[in-house]
């Protein structure tokens, strides 16, 4: 792939784009900052290192990335599958803890790139959505739970929400009731103006987009003043409540991480975990937004923009970041046209990390907490697993198989078994592919399934539609059906295998149809094929099957029927001169 020397919105860029855009900046900046210091705590990082996450990833993506609103940084998924990675490696916060974190972003960045230049953008469907829906709504919830501890001031041992929530009920009694209290009223807070306070502004009269607005900026106002009161009160000192303490402030100094041979070889699953998740999890985001718009989106053009940001990001003292759904619908509300507005937001969060970090001493842990738990429940998809259970329990299955196994087992070990039981499903549906014994609709030269019409039939013809490639999971299938079909339909002189929805013929079908067609023809009963596809049958024709069924294929299932009828009407007239040609 060529990369482009600027890119297109760049170049074309037009003045009366500059409103929206530094509007969009400026807001998606003020949600982002405190986004940045609760998802760093969630990785287990300091706070710093999520702001150092949201500058130059941010105008990487806006180099190379398709999409106009996406806005790229920490997210709370990845931030998990970071914590994930890292705690059975370091101790948490340690400068080993930080430094891996940094060569996670460096080599999930150089999967994504690398990837980008294979033009593997298709691996953006590789995941099917119930268990995307899955895995995120198990890491939401587990995500939850591992943030009770700051949001009610106790110390927990890290594990699964089964040991989290144990631990915690054997912990009550030392629960901190004035950090607690912070983060219920946040909490409570955050919970009511999400839900209240963009209809109520909306039926004082606000305009409906202003109003959406300052229902999603609420996290800040909590900050604001939770770090005011924190501050004026010393309940930091008086009262034990966690607070983030000292922020370096200044830019980091662009640095390459070092690289350790033993670190990469523990570090390369999860990369390519976070790297296969953030992909898809940006993608979907980006093409839900570019829909609005009547846009496209470019998914090798998206594995470019989201493995430069994440470099860029290692480069300066970050972690792994990807597509926020939140913030790019913020970014889209608030009327970004073009990447700028990401540039905007770096420039602003730029200028806060080089001389404002001082504002966050005061902040208390629990509110970060409160901000946490009310942004992950949101995507918490209970709509996805009610359509999937009444739909396709196949889906609703392996949708709960994976919520389950990011709760109970572990995110990784989830997401693994995720990727498992999408290619299982697979197979699954495959190796059992319908088949369809069809007629021809009378006065046509239609064919369809003669148990849901009324269709004719050939006497000693079957005609049978297969609606599934053939390949080694379903070639025994087919073979069997053609048996019960013969043993079922007595004077059977002819099988018709329909293939127009056969796609590919693998090595173990085509030994299939050539023992097959050799076992009809010993019981004098003829194979035909019909609405073979191009490529099928160009692999078909070198075969010994195919050579031996050089004129049993049909360009169509009319002409097939035709031929029987030619070939039935010539063997009965035959039989009828027979008798009168052996008097003679």
């Amino acid at each position: 792939m060529k990369l482009p020397s600027m890119p297109a919105w760049l170049t074309h860029y037009q003045r009366q784009w500059l409103s929206g855009d530094l509007t969009a900046g400026l807001i998606v900046t003020v949600m982002l900052i405190p986004q940045s210091l609760a998802y760093a705590m969630l990785a287990g990082l300091p706070p710093q290192v999520g702001l150092y996450a949201s500058v130059l990833p941010l105008v990487a993506y806006a180099l190379l990335g398709s999409s106009m609103t996406l806005a790229v940084g920490p997210v709370a998924v990845a931030s998990l599958m970071t914590a994930s990675a890292l705690v059975p490696l370091a101790a948490t916060g340690s400068p080993e803890y930080v430094a891996l974190g940094i060569l996670l972003a460096l080599m999930s960045g150089l999967m994504l790139f690398a990837a980008g230049l294979l033009r593997l953008g298709f691996l953006a469907y590789f995941l099917s959505h119930p268990v995307i829906s899955g895995f995120i709504s198990g890491s939401a919830v587990l995500i939850t739970i591992g943030q009770l501890k700051s949001l009610l001031g106790v110390a927990l041992p890290s594990g699964n929400a089964f040991g989290t929530l144990t631990a915690l009920a054997q912990s009550l009694d030392r629960i901190n009731l004035v950090s607690a209290g912070i983060g219920g009223l946040a909490l409570l807070f955050l919970v009511v103006t999400r839900k209240w306070l963009s209809p109520g502004l909306k039926r004082a009269g606000l305009a409906p987009k202003v109003a959406d607005l300052m229902s999603r900026l609420a996290p800040m106002a909590a900050v604001i003043a939770a770090t005011a009161y924190v501050a004026a009160s010393g309940v930091d000192r008086t009262a034990g409540v966690s607070i983030v303490g000292a922020v370096p402030s200044g830019l980091p100094s662009p640095a390459f991480p070092a690289l350790q041979w033993q670190q990469m070889n523990s570090l390369w699953l999860p990369a390519l975990l976070i790297s296969l998740v953030g992909f898809v999890e940006s993608v979907s985001v980006a093409q839900s937004l570019a829909l609005r718009r009547g846009q496209r989106i470019q998914p090798d053009r998206e594995l470019l923009g989201i493995g430069a940001a994440n470099v860029a990001s290692a480069l300066s003292g970050g972690y792994p970041v990807t597509g926020g759904f939140a913030r790019s619908v913020v970014n889209f509300s608030a009327g970004a046209h073009t990447p700028a507005a990401g540039v905007i937001s770096a420039v602003l969060m730029a200028l806060v990390i080089a001389g404002m970090t001082g504002w966050f001493h005061y902040l208390p842990h629990s509110v970060l907490a409160a901000t946490i738990i009310v942004a992950v429940t949101a995507l918490i998809d209970v709509d996805t697993l009610k359509e999937a259970w009444h739909y396709d329990k196949a889906d609703a299955i392996s949708l709960l198989l994976t919520f389950a196994g990011v709760l109970f087992i572990g995110v990784e070990e989830g997401i693994m078994l995720g990727v498992v039981l999408s290619l299982a499903v697979l197979v699954w549906r495959s190796s059992r592919p319908h088949m369809a014994v069809v007629g021809r609709v009378p006065g046509t030269e239609h064919f369809r399934n003669i148990d849901r019409h009324q269709v004719d039939t050939l006497p000693g013809l079957v005609a049978l539609r297969v609606d599934e490639s053939l390949y080694f999971a379903n070639a025994q299938l087919l073979e069997e059906k053609i048996e019960t079909l013969i043993q079922t339909t007595p004077g059977t002189r002819c099988i018709l295998l329909i293939l127009s929805a056969v796609n590919q013929l693998d090595t173990t079908a085509l030994g299939t149809l050539t023992e097959l067609e050799k076992s009809l023809a010993a019981r004098n009963i003829m194979l035909q094929f019909s609405e073979v596809k191009g490529p099928v049958l160009d692999r078909l024709h070198s075969t010994p099957l195919g050579k031996r069924m050089k004129n049993r294929i049909f360009l169509s299932t009319h002409q097939a029927f035709l031929a029987f009828t030619d070939a039935h009407a010539l063997s009965m007239d035959t039989a009828r001169r027979t008798p009168w040609s052996s008097m003679h």
